[in-house]
C-alpha cells in the first residue's frame, strides 16, 4: 500500500500501528496522523533504534497491509 493511502486511512489503521509498535502511546498515534516522518521519529524515540532500522520496520509493516481491506493484514 502506498503511503498516501495509509495516510488517508490512518484512522482505520491506528490499531494495526499500536499492535506493531506497542510502545507508541495513543497520543503518539493520534498526533502522527499518518505522517510517515512523524511515525519514523516516534519509533526511533520509543525503541532507541537508528533511522534505517525504523524505515525497514515501517516498510515491512506497510507491505503487509492489504489495500482493499484495512481491517485485515495479508
Amino acid at each position: 500500500m502506498n503511503w498516501t493511502r495509509i495516510e488517508g486511512q490512518w484512522h482505520q489503521l491506528k490499531g494495526h500501528v499500536k499492535s506493531e509498535w506497542a510502545k507508541l502511546t495513543d497520543d503518539d498515534v493520534a498526533n502522527i496522523a499518518g505522517k510517515k516522518e512523524q511515525l519514523l521519529g516516534k519509533i526511533q524515540e520509543h525503541y532507541g533504534i537508528l533511522k534505517e532500522e525504523a524505515e525497514k520496520q515501517i516498510d515491512k509493516w506497510a507491505a503487509k497491509i492489504n489495500p482493499g481491506h484495512t481491517d485485515k493484514l495479508s
